[in-house]
C-alpha cells in the first residue's frame, strides 16, 4: 500500500481538477532560481557561481511588461545572496512576482550526506534528513524575504514517499516537482511517465497539498496514446518517431522546445482541457554560458523572442496568467463544491 502523502499513488480521473463548463485554462510561470552549475560535473558543495544573478532583474522587468506574475522558486545559494533578495524581495513586495522554495540537497545545510548522483533526489535521502533540509530551506527564505514559501519544487524533480507530508507539516501548500511524461529512474530519480497533466491534491494526516505537475504533452499521429509509445520504445529511436510525426514529446520551456513547438503543446494542452498550463525554466539560462540552452548573447534574445511568440500565442487562445496564490484559491474552490 502506498503511504499517505504519496505523490506518486495517482488518483483516478474524477479526482482531478478539472475545467467547469466555458471555464478557461491559466498559465503560470515557474522559475528554478538557482546558482550557476557545470551541468556535466559531479555535485558538489562549493565551486558554484551566482553570476546570472543580476540578470534576475531583466528577467523581471520582462515579465512585468507581459503582465505576467512569476513565481521563483530560490535555492539556498540564491537565498543567501543580498543580490538576489534585493530583486526579488523588491518585487515581490510590490506585488510582481512570487516567492517559492526549491530544494537542492548537495548547497542545502545540514550537509551530511555522501554527495553524489543519488543524493541529489531530495527524495532518496533520510527522512529526517529530508525534514531538516527543507525547514532550513524554508526559515531561510521566510528570514530573507520576509515571506514564508508555501509553493515548492524538488530539485531534480526529486520527490519522495513522503515528501507529501512533510510538505504539509512545514506548512507547504503546493508543489510542482512532478514532471509528468518523465523517467529519472535510470539515474537514481522518480518515475513520472505515468503522471496526470491535471492537478490533484495529496491528502496526508498533516493537511492536503496541491500537486501542480509540470506541464508535458505528446503530440503526433498516435495522439493522447503517443505516450504509451514514446515509453516502450528507446531513447534512441525518439528522434525517429517525432520525424515521422508519430508521437512527440513537447515540454512547456524555453529551454531545447523552439517557440512553434510550444505553441503547438499549448493548442494540446487546451483541447485536453488542462486547467493550469505550468511553464517552467532555469535562472541560469538568463545569462549566456551557464545551460546547454543559453551559450551566446544570440541564443538568449532567442530566449526572449521565444517568449514573446509563446505570450501571443496563449493571448490568442485566451489563456491568461495566474499566480499560485490563485492556483490554490481555484482548486479549494472546486474542492468544496
Amino acid at each position: 500500500m502506498q503511504p499517505a502523502g504519496d505523490f506518486f499513488a495517482y488518483p483516478a480521473a474524477p479526482d482531478l481538477i478539472q475545467l467547469e463548463g466555458d471555464e478557461r485554462p491559466r498559465f503560470w510561470v515557474t522559475i528554478d532560481t538557482e546558482e550557476d552549475f557545470d551541468w556535466d560535473a559531479p555535485f558538489s558543495q562549493t565551486g558554484y557561481g551566482l553570476g546570472s544573478v543580476p540578470a534576475l532583474g531583466d528577467c523581471q522587468r520582462y515579465f512585468e511588461r507581459a503582465a505576467v506574475r512569476p513565481i521563483y522558486l530560490v535555492d539556498w545559494p540564491i537565498v543567501a545572496d543580498d543580490r538576489a533578495v534585493e530583486i526579488l524581495g523588491a518585487a515581490q513586495q510590490a506585488g510582481y512576482c512570487e516567492i517559492g522554495a526549491q530544494l537542492h540537497p548537495w548547497v542545502t545545510p545540514p550537509h551530511d550526506e555522501d554527495v553524489n548522483a543519488r543524493n541529489s533526489y531530495t527524495g532518496n535521502l533520510p527522512i529526517a534528513l529530508q525534514r531538516a533540509k527543507m525547514t532550513a530551506l524554508r526559515d531561510a527564505i521566510r528570514d530573507r524575504f520576509g515571506v514564508a514559501p508555501t509553493a515548492y519544487r524538488a530539485g531534480r524533480y526529486g520527490l519522495g514517499p513522503e515528501t507529501g507530508t512533510m510538505l504539509a507539516e512545514l506548512g507547504f501548500r503546493c508543489d510542482t516537482s512532478v514532471r509528468a511524461g518523465f523517467d529519472y529512474r535510470a539515474g537514481h530519480g522518480p518515475n513520472y511517465r505515468d503522471a496526470p497533466l491535471h492537478p490533484w491534491w495529496v491528502r496526508t494526516g498533516q493537511g492536503a497539498v496541491l500537486e501542480m505537475p509540470v506541464t508535458t504533452v505528446f503530440a503526433g499521429l498516435f495522439g493522447r496514446a503517443g505516450r504509451w509509445l514514446y515509453h516502450r520504445t528507446s531513447s534512441n529511436s525518439h528522434a525517429a518517431l517525432a520525424r515521422l510525426g508519430l508521437v512527440e514529446r513537447i515540454a512547456l520551456t524555453p529551454e531545447g522546445i523552439p517557440a512553434e513547438k510550444a505553441c503547438q503543446a499549448i493548442d494540446i494542452a487546451i483541447e485536453a482541457r488542462l486547467p493550469v498550463l505550468t511553464f517552467s525554466f532555469h535562472s541560469p539560462s538568463l545569462q549566456p554560458g551557464n545551460t546547454p540552452y543559453v551559450r551566446s548573447d544570440a541564443d538568449l534574445a532567442l530566449f526572449y523572442r521565444w517568449w514573446d511568440v509563446v505570450l501571443d500565442h496563449l493571448a490568442r487562445r485566451g489563456v491568461e496568467a495566474t499566480t499560485a496564490e490563485a492556483i490554490l484559491a481555484m482548486a479549494e474552490r472546486k474542492a468544496a463544491s
